[in-house]
């Protein structure tokens, strides 16, 4: 068990070897003595409606009435129930998804009585209110499972005497804060003892452990951190902001938090990239705006670091990676397919003044008005985007998709033609949060149709973020579009990277040039590999260069393809790829020198279930190239076009 929990502890935080830039942009501009100075006390911030006046005031009847129909249907439900079984069958099987379900029902059916209780004020909804708020209460651990690993005990329940702070432990903090906004005053009325004993598990749970905050690698002031970093420091600065009434305590805690968040900004390049991809970004840069919301609200927006270039890039990071639709770029662990928060967008464009993102926000929203939170976590971010409905399409905005961007510091090329063809690659290192060796990989999508794939991440277990992680063929770069050089592909690690990595950017072309050789295995005999990938946006085409040398003549050479579209191999030279909607892309290659052929990778087992409906319920396929007669040093091409 301890090696794996090493193994997860380090794949969480990102790349341990690799160093933060210590801009330190919040705790710079405002020190500890600002937070004290500007802070509104308390009780004078007033941040949500709590009366059904002033709901009525701030959102649309209509939404109002689907917010209480939430609450009643989360009524009619029997509280489901923890137990010291389902806990364990993460070490016992591997599952980790039975138990999440229990905890999440929990909090989001009593999220949706909360918010019920608080429009309508019937009372009708106060007392299961109080049952689910002391059943949660009386949790050992508000985390899962999958991450007790930062607990000194190993067995798989969680120690009630060393309390730990993982992502959800957090979310139920947050969750826990809402309840007493919006209810406390009803909860009084039953008992005091409900008010006090949600302050007392949040203080023991949350505020006392975040002491030893050398514990946490999402909290490390000098190796990368993730997306747990500001996902965490949001919901820990709302609990704190409304829950704590010692104003000294209050202040301090959230300047302590705010510097928590450096480390997520100081982890970013300039160009404000995330590595884990866009469905990640809603739990990371789009946390980083509901944290700096929440203190600009909490301070009467004197807290304010909204016109930081790296905000503002790290927002734009996720108009840059849109596609078509809901697809999106999604090398690493990211889904292909993700329905954007539009309401949440709109509110961090018009924060930051970007009138771009507004508009993606408006966009989204128009053609995803129910994407209101992301997969039912984040629930201060749903209270906040029910504010700003009656305003999002006051003023139009014309969303323009990007026509090309190169993001330096994260490596990722995207670019588009007139044709309809937006290409994506990136060099990178293999070594990124959650992690796949792909360097050098690439995918195409035709008019919104995907075409060349990137498989994406299977389902969540134990293996995941184990030491087995990159035996599971998702993650391994024989599954992405990548050479297999004597049978062997990519290996995980740090060092493992391209090097001589540019790109160019121009009218006619985008192009991006690496070299993939220091990321393969050893016993591969690679000396260099020059990938370029080039989107030629005069002949509408996607063309691949590789210009090789190896140790020796290797015993054998493949190139693969991913594709989930209809595929005909039979015409020597060309290979017949047919989208859903009956688009053709032809992928031709030299037939004198290829063997063609294909296979399925599987769907059977718990990490693989997600393959059978992840792609709109079409296969993923690999299309594996063998070259006939592979030399020691050479060239070839491939080239994608109608």
């Amino acid at each position: 068990m301890k090696p794996i929990l090493i193994f997860l502890s380090v794949l969480i935080s990102a790349t341990v070897s690799a160093q933060q830039i210590q801009r330190n942009i919040l705790s710079t501009k405002y020190p500890a003595a600002a937070f004290k100075e500007k802070l509104l006390p308390a009780k004078d911030w007033k941040p949500y409606p709590k009366t059904p006046d002033e709901w009525a005031k701030a959102v649309p009847d209509t939404i109002l009435t689907l917010l209480v129909k939430a609450g009643e249907k989360a009524l009619q439900k029997e509280m489901t129930q923890t137990s010291a079984s389902l806990l364990l069958e993460y070490v016992r099987s591997g599952d980790r998804e039975r138990y999440q379900k229990v905890s999440y029902d929990r909090r989001n059916n009593l999220t949706d009585m909360v918010l019920a209780e608080s429009i309508e004020n019937k009372g009708r909804f106060t007392e299961a209110i109080m049952n689910y708020t002391w059943a949660i209460c009386e949790e050992t651990y508000w985390g899962v499972p999958a991450h007790l690993g930062v607990q000194k005990a190993k067995n798989g329940l969680p120690d009630a005497e060393d309390p730990t702070v993982d992502l959800f432990a957090a979310e139920t903090a947050g969750v826990l804060a809402l309840t007493d906004y919006f209810t406390g005053e009803k909860l009084d009325k039953i008992s005091p003892l409900i008010r006090k004993r949600i302050y007392h598990e949040t203080n023991q749970k949350i505020f006392e452990p975040l002491k030893q905050a050398q514990r946490y690698n999402y909290l490390s002031k000098t190796n990368l951190v993730n997306n747990w970093n500001p996902w965490i420091v949001s919901n820990i600065v709302l609990a704190d902001l409304l829950l704590e009434k010692d104003e000294t305590k209050r202040a301090q805690n959230a300047y302590t938090y705010a510097a928590f968040m450096d480390s997520y900004l100081n982890s970013l390049g300039d160009d404000g990239g995330c590595d884990e991809g866009p469905s990640y970004w809603f739990a990371a840069g789009a946390c980083v705006y509901d944290a700096l919301q929440l203190l600009h609200s909490a301070s009467g927006g004197q807290i304010d670091i909204y016109d930081d270039p790296l905000i503002r890039n790290m927002a734009a990071y996720i108009y840059k990676t849109h596609i078509a639709n809901d697809y999106f770029v999604n090398f690493a662990d990211a889904d292909p397919k993700l329905k954007p928060d539009g309401l949440m967008l709109f509110n961090f464009g018009e924060a930051i003044k970007d009138t771009q993102l507004m508009a993606f926000g408006q966009w989204a929203f128009g053609k995803y008005p129910n994407a209101i939170s992301n997969n039912g976590f984040h629930r201060m971010r749903k209270v906040n985007n029910l504010l700003s409905l009656k305003r999002i399409n006051k003023e139009k905005y014309e969303f323009k998709p990007v026509k090309e961007a190169w993001l330096k510091d994260i490596q990722v090329l995207t670019a588009s033609a007139s044709n309809g063809f937006y290409l994506a690659t990136h060099a990178g290192h293999n070594a990124e949060s959650h992690n796949h060796n792909d360097v050098g990989d690439f995918i195409l999508y035709y008019n919104g149709e995907p075409v060349i794939i990137d498989a994406g991440r299977g389902n969540y277990t134990a293996r995941t973020f184990s030491a087995q992680r990159y035996e599971l063929w998702f993650t391994q770069s024989e599954y992405h579009n990548l050479p297999i050089i004597n049978g062997y592909g990519q290996v995980a690690g740090r060092k493992y990277e391209a090097s001589g990595v540019s790109a160019v950017t121009n009218d006619k072309e985008d192009i991006l040039l690496m070299d993939i050789a220091p990321s393969y295995h050893a016993e591969a005999g690679v000396r260099s590999w020059k990938r370029q990938v080039k989107l030629n946006k005069v002949k509408n085409q996607v063309e691949i260069a590789d210009n090789y040398e190896l140790k020796q003549a290797p015993k054998s050479l493949q190139q693969v393809f991913m594709t989930v579209c209809d595929t005909d191999l039979s015409v020597p030279g060309k290979i017949t790829l047919k989208t859903p909607k009956n688009q053709s892309v032809n992928l031709t290659y030299d037939a004198r020198r290829w063997d063609v052929s294909s296979d399925l990778p599987s769907t059977e087992g718990m990490e693989y279930n997600s393959f059978k409906t992840k792609w709109d319920n079409r296969p993923v396929k690999r299309i594996i190239l063998t070259a006939k007669k592979p030399g020691m040093k050479d060239k070839h091409g491939f080239v994608l076009a109608e």
